[in-house]
């Protein structure tokens, strides 16, 4: 007689034999995609040998929809291959062992096509890989911190100092600001502060690629709008501060100011605390400041009301005493005010192949256009690779448009995507062609000047904008021609084509002996879409870990706090996320020692919790809280 307990075994077994099957199938698919691919394997660098073949059996494997064999494979209680990346084929094999003794039957894989990544090397090689490229973490959570060098180290050790002291890890030098002669500085700050502390930092240099931006628009009036800050109620809540310094030899303001006005040294020497300074600004609007403090590089003054302040506007310097003289003086030439174009949705802004400064539109007493906004574009060869219909945006994806029309010497875009209330466009910000097939090479011909730097000085050399395989082939040839000193090449994905042609990319920069990835999350979720950036970075995650190369989670990380002392709630939670890459890079700005001490603190606690994908189940205090509950008597 049959019992129930048997029929259910029998159904499992049928079960069992068809994922058996299916997953049997699989493992033939990966192995032979390896196969296919020997010669290509033979390129690669003997450290990455076995991780490109990993990466290969990975690419196999998800190009199956795998979702209805993970469900199986839960309901049995076996790896329903979520955590496969770094170690497939052992993972496969490991389900493959589990489901024959299931269904009372042994198998191994024939020696030929065993695996020699098991689940303890594909941790060991990405650990290896990620220290020869950005050298051994100074934290016990082992994500490296990388910081974007601001330009002030180049003259200030102590910037650099504290910022290896509270945990970077390596040194970015932005090759796009300063010079080779500021460059050389800050690296010999580093070596300094490194001695000094007894640590190493990697030096990383990032080439500037290929910037298309938006050209200089027309100069506006040179005028300064000096404004407290106040309530809802109108009340200041805060003085403006106002720095004075001598136009013969301006110094930087200490500390934040809301503007900088350069005045003759002769008249800044007289200043002293307490002392009032009167003047009639642009609007002819009579104002006072009061001086707050004099040090060697300037003086503060303060102000509670508006004033719009010109080149040439007169200072009558007032001591607070009885029958006090007035000195007078002119304040210096300031710059120009940036003008900026208002966009709104519908309009038509027309972007021209010159850097001929642009304009914004120009109404007539009805507000009707007169004449429409142009602005000039620094690569205007990317044009002749752009159709109608093609979407273009405007910094860092706050405007959007569509290409209208396209004529020998001028685009026409139209306005679809920007505020209700308008978005100001202004000079120097990137422009952005997700979908047309640009012809950039990676290498512009001032990157090919800065190699010869990069080459000699730097640890880490950043390729912007890597779109191809012959992208990283053009790098790896310019580095050799410098000499037998080669920086380990890192790829900047911040494109669309770039994330694309990864998989290609990645099996070419592993023919050198190390390398890596950036996630450059600025660019890549303009190009992507920002709706899709989370599913691309994780894609980017799991390419990049199954062949064991260290990932580099870039931009925007913590950035309020780096540049104006506070972060957001939803910057806290994108910093812990980048405890799954190997390293998380800030950005420069004043704050940015408190923005490594923070983050520092939150890899340190997200260490405990989650590794890549892997959730750490460490005793949860939470699990404690709980009040214990009675236990019935056997009288009840």
């Amino acid at each position: 007689m049959t019992t129930k307990n048997t029929i259910a075994i029998d159904l499992d077994s049928a079960d069992i034999e068809r994922v058996l099957e299916e997953l049997m199938a699989i493992r033939t698919e990966l192995v032979a995609a390896a196969a296919v691919s020997e010669p290509r394997l033979a390129e690669v660098h003997p450290n990455f040998r076995d991780s490109a073949r990993n990466l290969l059996h990975y690419l196999a494997l998800r190009r199956r929809d795998l979702r209805p064999l993970q469900l199986q494979l839960a309901k049995l209680g076996l790896s329903s291959l979520g955590r496969a990346e770094s170690h497939v084929l052992a993972t496969i094999d490991a389900v493959l062992r589990a489901l024959h003794r299931l269904v009372h039957r042994t198998w191994q894989p024939s020696s030929q096509d065993a695996t020699e990544i098991d689940f303890a090397a594909g941790l060991r090689l990405l650990s290896e890989h990620t220290t020869a490229l950005l050298g051994v973490s100074a934290a016990k959570h082992g994500v490296r911190i990388m910081v974007t060098i601001p330009s002030e180290a180049a003259k200030n050790y102590t910037v650099v100092h504290e910022l290896l002291q509270q945990g970077m890890d390596c040194m970015r030098i932005n090759c796009s600001h300063d010079d080779a002669l500021a460059w050389l500085q800050m690296i010999e700050h580093l070596r300094r502060a490194e001695q000094s502390l007894g640590r190493h930092c990697r030096i990383v240099m990032d080439l500037a690629g290929p910037k298309l931006r938006t050209g200089p628009l027309e100069p506006g009036p040179e005028v300064v709008r000096i404004r407290p800050q106040r309530d809802a109620y109108g009340h200041v809540t805060a003085a403006a501060r106002i720095w004075l310094t001598a136009e013969s030899g301006p110094r930087l303001p200490p500390s934040p100011a809301t503007a900088c006005l350069p005045v003759p040294a002769e008249w800044l020497a007289g200043l002293r605390p307490a002392d009032r300074v009167k003047l009639t600004d642009a609007r002819g609007a009579k104002r006072t400041w009061t001086v707050v403090d004099v040090s060697d590089g300037g003086c503060w003054a303060e102000a509670t009301k508006t004033a719009y302040i010109v080149t040439a506007t007169t200072l009558q310097h007032e001591r607070d005493a009885v029958g006090g003289d007035l000195r007078n003086t002119q304040v210096g030439r300031l710059a120009n005010c940036e003008k900026a174009i208002l966009l709104r949705q519908g309009d038509l802004l027309i972007v021209t192949r010159d850097l001929k400064p642009g304009c914004p539109f120009r109404y007539d007493s009805e507000g009707q256009v007169l004449t429409g906004a142009t602005i000039g574009c620094t690569i205007p060869e990317v044009f002749d690779d752009v159709r109608s219909g093609d979407p273009i945006w405007f910094d860092d994806g706050r405007i959007g448009g569509i290409v209208e029309k396209i004529e020998s010497t001028q685009v026409f875009v139209r306005i679809t995507q920007a505020r209700v209330r308008g978005e100001k466009l202004r000079g120097d910000k990137g422009i952005n062609l997700p979908e047309s097939k640009l012809r950039l090479t990676a290498l512009t011909a001032q990157d090919l000047k800065d190699l010869a730097f990069v080459a000699q000085h730097a640890d880490v050399v950043e390729l912007s904008f890597s779109n191809t395989a012959h992208d990283v082939e053009s790098l790896q040839q310019q580095l050799a021609r410098q000499g037998s000193r080669q920086p380990a090449i890192v790829l900047k994905i911040e494109t669309r084509r770039g994330f694309d042609n990864l998989p290609e990319m990645l099996l070419t920069a592993m023919r050198a002996p190390s390398c890596g990835v950036m996630i450059a999350r600025g660019d890549l979720a303009v190009e992507c879409g920002f709706e899709r950036l989370a599913e691309v970075q994780e894609e980017i995650l799991w390419i990049c870990e199954a062949a064991h190369i260290p990932v580099i989670w870039a931009t925007q990380v913590l950035e309020s706090l780096a540049k104006d002392g506070m972060p957001s709630r939803a910057e806290i939670t994108d910093a812990a996320m980048g405890h799954r890459a190997e390293c998380v890079m800030l950005n420069k700005g004043p704050y940015v020692v408190n923005a490594v001490r923070m983050l520092n603190d939150i890899l340190q606690r997200m260490h405990a919790h989650q590794t890549k994908k892997q959730a750490m189940l460490r005793e949860l205090r939470l699990a404690h809280t709980l009040p214990a509950t009675s236990v019935p008597s056997d009288c009840d």
